[in-house]
């Protein structure tokens, strides 16, 4: 896999079963990459090791005054250079290659989750540490899944260089040999407690990634109302407590950095002392001692890569175990679906509550409790959170129909919709049956305010549809950014369209003219709009009363408001007392009735 092959056609299923198996999953699918960095950094490893001993030949050389084997050593060193040189680089390419390619998969797999979960998503894991777990964490993973390739290549150098001192300088190698595991496996009691403080600086520092990330969404709420200082204050502590967080990971890998310096200074201190010792009574020559010297001196480096190895897995290994508690997370029905894929068309019906949405009519659903309303709309759509009796369509199970089908059928606007930064015309162009213009759909959304205010903030877009729309739309007003989604799905033109308070941020002039432009423009189409507008209830064709869960009344505006009361409460925001003067305990001239009996009449006449 190479870094212009990215992104990956088919990421793989992972096993989310934990953090650690997560890591392996990723470093398995990666095997050829890591087998390529392996190869590398062996070539780069034992040319390093290599170097003792031809600098320990030369030096014998010179002491035996050599000239052809001081040659020979001469060439030996140019071919160590040349090979280490060699090895370093490839070694880093394939590093950073498969660092790349871990974290483009662990990304793609948290997008690929995210389209299946949909909102369900921020419903049962917080926005800020999915925000978390696709910036900061998958860097962490990827890292570890790179540096497994180059320990391996270095803890095979180590064991390489300790069985050839023994071969070549058995007196000292086994000083080596006996000392080097010392030195590999002495920062091990001291793994746990940084691992530990390691998990807790992740945790201190996902918690203010959140709130970071929940104060930005809502700031224009919190400079309503003053609080910006008040949230301000929460960061600034938040932030204080992930930097004495570091400071007490940083303290702790500080000491076992310590630690790989003081115990291999140690080891060549032993090393030398012996040697020079065997030396003087001729057991040794000069050039063996310069080699062992040198080797032990070289494992240095090949021995820090024990040191990252711990270090790369403590820091994502909390990293691992996010991910995998996002990607474990699974859709109420299956994605798959069990029919072959095919769009189904006819009456929306969702048995759980008995709504009946016929086929091509604009359908109102009217709900007092707008946290029901919500979840009532997500399930007609599919996207039901938890287990539930399946929405039929045309008398299909929309969850047994393959999650493209099921969305393709039925297209839900929640009452919050996300604007993308990006170009009008980009905004725009999404799936749809091409029966729809944006002008058509910009028109009957009301969108022409929106764009002269885009055209006006981007005064290089001669086009309207080349004016740039800023993240999330924090330029425009709440209700422009309604109407320019209301416009998306509008131009989708699907076969069963789901709106849940499409016009709540607009005034009255404008919702009377979007809510005939939605009448207008899907005339013969299935849509169902949840909102409590009398604008809007008074164009629906049919509307629907559900309380409680379950069907209530159903009829037309006019009709509910004057025979239930439960449905004028809703409507009017009436209080009860209120409800029951409505019904006739005082006056008759105040009778709700009675009064829109008048304006028929009115109207008639007219």
């Amino acid at each position: 896999m190479q870094i212009q092959d990215l992104p990956h056609k088919d990421p793989g299923m992972p096993d989310a079963r934990s953090g650690p198996r997560f890591l392996w999953w990723l470093g398995r699918n990666q095997l050829g990459g890591q087998l390529k960095a392996l190869a590398w950094g062996l070539l780069h490893f034992t040319s390093v090791a290599g170097l003792p001993f031809c600098v320990g030949f030369a030096i014998q050389a010179v002491v035996d005054r050599s000239g052809a084997r001081l040659a020979l050593g001469g060439g030996l060193l140019v071919l160590c250079g040349f090979t280490i040189a060699l090895g370093d680089t490839f070694l880093h390419r394939s590093a950073i290659t498969n660092w790349i390619t871990a974290a483009a998969r662990v990304q793609q797999l948290l997008a690929r989750k995210t389209a299946q979960l949909g909102s369900a998503l921020t419903r049962r894991v917080a926005a800020g540490e999915v925000v978390a777990v696709s910036t900061g964490d998958v860097e962490k993973i990827g890292w570890f899944v790179e540096s497994v390739s180059r320990f391996t290549a270095a803890a095979l150098t180590v064991v390489l260089v300790c069985v050839g001192l023994l071969v070549y300088q058995p007196a000292l190698g086994v000083i080596v040999a006996v000392g080097v595991p010392v030195l590999a496996l002495a920062v091990l009691p001291l793994l746990p407690h940084a691992t530990r403080r390691a998990d807790f600086q992740r945790e201190k520092a996902g918690r203010a990634t959140e709130l970071a990330s929940d104060t930005v969404a809502g700031l224009r709420v919190l400079r309503g109302i003053g609080g910006e200082d008040l949230f301000l204050d929460r960061y600034r502590q938040a932030s204080q407590e992930v930097r004495h967080a570091a400071v007490r990971s940083a303290r702790m890998w500080a000491l076992i950095s310590g630690i790989q310096v003081l115990l291999p200074g140690l080891l060549m201190i032993a090393v030398v002392w012996h040697g020079v010792g065997l030396a003087r009574e001729g057991r040794i020559t000069i050039g063996e001692l310069v080699t062992v010297y040198s080797a032990v001196m070289l494992l240095a480096y090949p021995l820090r890569h024990f040191e990252e190895i711990a270090m790369a897995y403590s820091f994502s290994r909390p990293s691992a175990k996010r991910a995998a508690r996002v990607l474990s997370l699974e859709r109420a029905t299956d994605a798959e679906g069990s029919r072959e894929a095919a769009v189904p068309t006819g009456d929306l019906y969702d048995p759980a509550t008995g709504l009946l949405a016929p086929a091509g009519c604009l359908t109102a659903v009217v709900c007092g409790d707008p946290d029901a309303a919500g979840q009532l709309a997500e399930r007609l759509g599919g996207h039901a959170p938890e287990e539930s009796t399946s929405v039929l369509l045309g008398g299909v199970p929309l969850d047994e129909l393959p999650l493209d089908s099921a969305r393709t059928a039925v297209l839900v606007q929640d009452k919050d919709p996300v604007l993308l930064s990006g170009t009008l015309r980009e905004l725009l162009d999404v799936p749809a049956s091409g029966a729809v213009t944006a002008e058509d759909a910009l028109a009957a959304a009301q969108c022409g305010d929106v764009l002269e205010a885009l055209v006006q903030g981007s005064l290089d877009a001669e086009d309207p549809l080349d004016a740039r729309i800023t993240e999330r739309g924090r330029s425009l007003s709440g209700g422009q950014r309604q109407r320019l989604a209301l416009a998306r799905s509008l131009i989708t033109d699907p076969g069963v369209l789901v709106l849940d308070e499409p016009t709540s941020a607009v005034d009255s002039h404008t919702e009377a003219r979007v809510a005939d432009g939605i009448r207008s423009l899907r005339a013969g189409s299935t849509t169902v709009v949840f909102t409590s507008s009398p604008l809007l209830l008074d164009l629906a064709e049919r509307v629907v009363l559900v309380h409680e869960g379950e069907v209530a009344a159903v009829g037309v505006h006019r009709d509910l408001i004057r025979r239930e009361p439960r449905y004028r409460a809703v409507v009017t925001r009436e209080t009860d007392e209120e409800t029951d003067l409505a019904d006739g305990s005082r006056h008759p001239t105040t009778n709700l009735s009675d009064v829109l009996d008048e304006l028929e009449e009115i109207e008639e006449t007219a």
